[in-house]
């Protein structure tokens, strides 16, 4: 009975293991699309959005920050880049909390 009852026990537990077996998790990416365009024109750069810009960071890629500006509160923002460097960082915080953060090239 001992025997019979590890068997039966062993038995249910395969069986339970191979029917409730993990579904696969679905991973989808969405990128989700972002709310504004970077538009360059030599070092000028414009930020058009579909919604309100609260605060802009640009920073070259060694880590100096260039641009900083807060409570901007309109949805396009120019400025002019004051170093000559070629790749940037940009980080644009929308008014609804959401931040973006991007690479941009300028020529």
């Amino acid at each position: 009975m001992n025997a019979t009852s590890r068997l039966m026990a062993f038995i249910s537990l395969l069986f339970i293991s191979i029917t409730v077996a993990a579904q696969p998790v679905a991973i989808d990416i969405i990128k989700e699309v972002k709310p504004y365009k970077v538009l360059t024109s030599g070092k000028q750069i414009t930020i058009k959005s579909s919604r309100n810009i609260k605060h802009i960071m640009l920073w070259t890629t060694g880590g100096n920050r260039v641009v900083e500006q807060k409570e901007i509160n309109n949805s396009t923002y120019s400025f002019t880049i004051p170093v000559n460097q070629k790749a940037f960082y940009l980080m644009v915080g929308m008014v609804n909390g959401k931040i973006y953060t991007e690479k941009i090239g300028i020529q």
